[in-house]
């Protein structure tokens, strides 16, 4: 398994629990909302910084998408 991958399913557990919901309920609306791909591609910039600010940056994501 690549280090992106291993990152995105780190990432997404960690948000997961964060905000208190299933991993698989996470993934489900990040492909519902065409997001899964492009914060997978996120890795360089995600894995370097701090967590919360990945989470900001995937709440802000999520929130311009539903609008």
């Amino acid at each position: 398994m690549s280090k992106q991958a291993e990152f995105f399913i780190y990432l997404i557990e960690r948000y997961a629990e964060v905000k208190n919901r299933n991993t698989a309920e996470v993934l489900e609306e990040w492909e519902a909302l065409h997001l899964r791909d492009f914060i997978y591609d996120m890795y360089e910039i995600y894995h370097v910084e701090r967590l919360e600010n990945a989470f900001d940056d995937i709440d802000k994501l999520i929130s311009e998408k539903k609008q």
